[in-house]
């Protein structure tokens, strides 16, 4: 099992988030909480850029079977 480097940091949130996040987290836990809520944050926000990008694509793939659909009607000129 690879093991990644880490990285340390510090950061500052006002008192009352940090009490809710030992609360939520459990003592001593704050760290695997934040690691965990921020890749499931990530994850989430790639999940919807992927998403949005298939409806675009679907959005634009309906258009231009409506553009098709109008100019097979338009070349027919009334011939069968």
């Amino acid at each position: 099992m690879k093991v990644e480097p880490r990285h340390t940091f510090s950061i500052q949130l006002p008192t009352s988030l940090y009490q809710k996040v030992v609360d939520r987290a459990g003592k001593g836990k704050v760290s695997v909480f934040i690691k965990q809520v921020l890749e499931k944050e990530l994850g989430e926000e790639q999940l919807r850029q992927k998403l949005i990008a298939s409806y675009q694509a679907v959005a634009r793939s309906q258009k231009r079977q409506a553009e098709d659909e109008m100019w097979d009607e338009t070349t027919k000129d009334g011939l069968n």
